[in-house]
């Protein structure tokens, strides 16, 4: 499956595939960014496809993609588990709570979870 373009919940989301190049840097994120200028509101990233140093955050990668997604305003989802990342970070948690109380990044755990707070955000 290719990355395509889906009306979820009644807003046009890029799903991306879960198969896809792995998301590791600001370049990656424009051009996920570039892909969503079609017509897409938010962009919906399967965990798996991010680099592990996304949520090492540290490295400052997260910071640096998700202030992209910020900047073109298009809506972020991470969609997955990634509990095996916020069991041994007590910043990655904070992190998550605080972005999914905002209304632009959010991390879901799946799509069905996605279109709830598509809802609610509608």
């Amino acid at each position: 499956m290719a990355d395509e373009m889906a009306e979820r919940s009644g807003t046009p989301v890029l799903v991306c595939d879960p198969d896809g190049p792995p998301i590791a840097t600001e370049r990656d994120a424009l051009d996920l960014i570039g892909a969503a200028f079609l017509g897409a509101e938010v962009v919906a990233v399967p965990a798996r496809r991010l680099d592990d140093r996304f949520f090492a955050l540290g490295t400052r990668v997260a910071g640096e993609i998700m202030q992209k997604f910020v900047n073109y305003r298009i809506r972020l989802a991470i969609v997955g588990d990634i509990s095996r990342h916020m069991e041994s970070s007590s910043a990655l948690r904070a992190l998550v709570a605080e972005s999914n109380a905002g209304g632009h990044i959010w991390f879901v755990p799946d799509l069905d979870a996605l279109d709830a707070r598509l809802r609610a955000s509608a």
